[in-house]
């Protein structure tokens, strides 16, 4: 918690000097601090981005980020309006800042920690963008924005990976500025993704501070809009805020089209990155075709779909069974599957159904658009992979939409105090979930609470790996383990190198002397199908 602590003091700070460095360039996305910090965030996540193309976000990076966000915020005396904000609040702040930073410390538990969090941030922190990486590993193909501003943070200022604690506390600090408390009750429910760089906690942070900021009647549609599009770089699946941010501009303020230009560069930037390392626009959708030699192998976007479409029915039944389902059949099953995954799907049709109720009974133009562009989105997520962690923001939001005018301050720090004794208590006592939510997967890896904590956030280590060659690429994989958080790179996840063998292919170095000129697929020769044979029979000795 300590060294957490002394983190985000760092790096808040700096968010807050860059937000001021842009306003001349970007203007003033809300009056305040946290709009500062939000335009800082924004800021660093498109410079590094456009930087790793070309370098690796190592510390030669990450120095110079410091110093002038540092320069700024105190040329400025930026810190005067801090102290002055925080004054009134100080100890709710502090308080709450001392809860988000002990959840924060706890061991992180979200499997993509492990098999594409990390490994991503690796790559990016050693080489920055690699050209055709999805052939090593699909999954590393994503390259969230969100990873490369935690790429950038991970040496010196955040070398645990806790930035999504960092943002909490930002979240705070915005609750707290603008005086909508109820945001403050959704901080405990939000610790579940503080102890890794998930995607997911900016993009509902984010997605809530821009509605709020729609029905609070900020008209700055340019930097809305531009930040909307950020949020969809970040997560795909967000795609229903930019266009709810859109249609609110277009529809509703009729705002000048010009006004939108920022977000379509942002949305530019994020086609380029996806077409650079997975060879599409969009991950994992393999549309928008360029025919650019180093796509995925179809066989393995083929195979990479039908275990999405198994994921969607938690992999209680086969694709072939999947296959057979009737329309109606499809939507039983779907929503009464074993376990707490039933009970979600349940929960999000019916939050669809009353949200929809909502918007009939208050007939505000607004309310209606949100409801469409949601319904829009969920409609593409049951479609693709009606997964519950694609389309647990609509969750957030709704809840948002019909109670935000109900949270005065007293009720909602009251929430929040009873929801973080019950998230903290899961997290140091994780024997409760198991015992009363067995079908709750991530329940069984959560550790517990560590007196080492209290000092620095709790990390995993392992570092037991095989080295191994086919063809002209040198990889590394996990000994005993499927995912390699802690192997050095290049490595592949054991599943992979699976569907390369079956698609009869196999990922290959464009140039065997430089990894920077990224990877394409090639089908194997006798020799080489001898070696990938090999990897795969010491991988499942191992197993044994």
């Amino acid at each position: 918690m300590v060294l957490l602590l002394i983190s985000s003091v760092f790096i808040i700070p700096v968010l807050i000097g860059w937000g001021k460095l842009v306003e001349p360039v970007f203007g003033i996305l809300f009056e305040g601090i946290s709009g500062k910090v939000l335009s800082g965030i924004l800021a660093i996540s498109l410079l590094w981005t456009v930087i790793s193309f070309f370098f690796p976000l190592n510390i030669y990076i990450e120095i110079p980020t410091l110093l002038l966000g540092l320069f700024f915020f105190f040329r400025s005396k930026l810190y005067m309006d801090l102290y002055l904000l925080t004054k009134n609040d100080s100890l709710l702040f502090a308080g709450i800042s001392m809860v988000i930073l002990l959840a924060g410390s706890f061991y992180p538990y979200i499997l993509d920690h492990f098999g594409y969090y990390v490994p991503t941030i690796k790559w990016l922190t050693e080489y920055g963008l690699i050209k055709g990486i999805s052939n090593l590993d699909l999954t590393l193909g994503q390259m969230s924005v969100w990873h490369i501003f935690q790429a950038g943070f991970s040496h010196f200022s955040d070398p645990f990976l806790r930035i999504n604690t960092v943002l909490l506390i930002i979240y705070t600090l915005y609750s707290i500025e603008k005086k909508h408390w109820i945001h403050l009750f959704f901080l405990p429910v939000l610790f579940m993704f503080s102890q890794s760089p998930s995607p997911d906690l900016p993009v509902i942070v984010f997605a809530l501070i821009i509605v709020n900021e729609i029905l609070s009647e900020n008209k700055n549609t340019f930097l809305l809009f531009a930040f909307s599009v950020f949020v969809f770089a970040i997560k795909p699946t967000m795609i229903w805020l930019p266009l709810l941010v859109f249609l609110w501009a277009v529809l509703i303020l009729k705002s000048d089209y010009k006004k939108l230009y920022f977000g379509i560069l942002i949305l530019l930037l994020f086609f380029i990155k996806n077409l650079w390392t997975f060879g599409y626009p969009v991950f994992p959708v393999a549309t928008g075709d360029l025919e650019l030699s180093w796509k995925p192998n179809p066989e393995v976007l083929k195979i990479s779909s039908q275990y999405a479409v198994q994921k969607t029915y938690d992999m209680q039944y086969s694709y072939e069974e999947i296959q057979k389902f009737s329309t109606f059949q499809s939507i039983r099953n779907w929503l009464f599957l074993d376990g707490i995954k039933s009970k979600i799907n349940i929960l999000f049709i019916l939050s669809l159904l009353v949200f929809s109720l909502f918007a009939w009974i208050k007939k505000r133009k607004l309310i209606y658009l949100i409801c469409i562009s949601i319904f829009i989105k969920s409609i593409i997520v049951l479609i693709f992979s009606a997964q519950y962690r694609f389309f647990i923001d609509v969750f957030f939001v709704i809840f948002f939409i019909l109670f935000y005018e109900y949270f005065n301050r007293r009720t909602s720090i009251a929430a929040f105090t009873v929801l973080s004794v019950c998230f903290i208590s899961a997290l140091s006592f994780p024997v409760m979930i198991r015992q009363y939510i067995p079908s709750f997967r991530l329940g069984s890896f959560l550790a517990g609470i560590k007196k080492e904590q209290f000092y620095k956030p709790l990390t995993y280590k392992y570092l037991k790996f095989n080295s191994f060659k086919t063809g002209n690429l040198y990889f590394n994989v996990s000994k005993n383990y499927p995912y390699n958080f802690d192997t050095p790179v290049p490595s592949i996840s054991p599943e992979y190198i699976s569907d390369d063998v079956k698609a009869g292919i196999f990922p290959q170095l464009l140039d065997k002397n430089d990894i920077k000129k990224g990877f394409i697929w090639k089908k194997m020769t006798p020799e080489e199908k001898k070696e990938a044979e090999k990897v795969i029979y010491t991988i499942k000795k191992d197993d044994k």
